[in-house]
């Protein structure tokens, strides 16, 4: 007779080493929740928060004094701004010490690596959506960030 583990049917969509894989990345990113789409169903795995944080702008690096009004209030609502694709950890240069893949004032191409974002052990390069000036950078090397969040703005 087989085992519910051999017989996976649609009463059980999950995978029980994605759970705590996702389990496990969020005790090393420090994030709360973490929500994944696969095949028509959605997982969320989160935790309670142990202690009040009080919320921070991200760091922001500007290019110059004139373009701080232009991108003043929400960077995620600039049009120039690249969100993150996922839920992960940033990171600015391929490894440690190296140097950053663009800095502020950089020309970029469409296609150009901006950063990388770490998920799952996974290393995700992000690419610039569209040619331009890096303005700002939005995280700080090793920022857990998650899904929808600027990480950077290119005009």
């Amino acid at each position: 007779m087989a085992s519910d583990k051999d017989n996976k049917t649609s009463a059980q969509p999950y995978d029980e080493g994605m759970i705590r894989d996702l389990a496990k990345l969020l005790d090393e990113t420090g994030l709360t929740d973490i929500e994944i789409e696969r095949d028509g169903w959605r997982v969320k795995i989160g935790r309670a928060a142990r202690q009040v944080q009080v919320a921070a702008a991200p760091a922001v690096v500007p290019v110059a004094a004139a373009a701080a009004p232009a991108t003043a209030g929400d960077p995620g609502k600039h049009p120039g701004a690249v969100p993150s694709p996922m839920v992960g950890t940033a990171y600015l240069a391929p490894s440690p010490g190296a140097k950053p893949f663009v800095e502020v004032g950089q020309q970029v191409k469409a296609g150009d690596t901006l950063l990388i974002v770490e998920a799952m052990k996974t290393m995700n390069q992000i690419a610039a959506p569209r040619g331009g000036t890096v303005t700002q950078i939005l995280v700080e090397d090793g920022q857990p960030v998650e899904y929808g969040e600027p990480l950077a703005i290119i005009e």
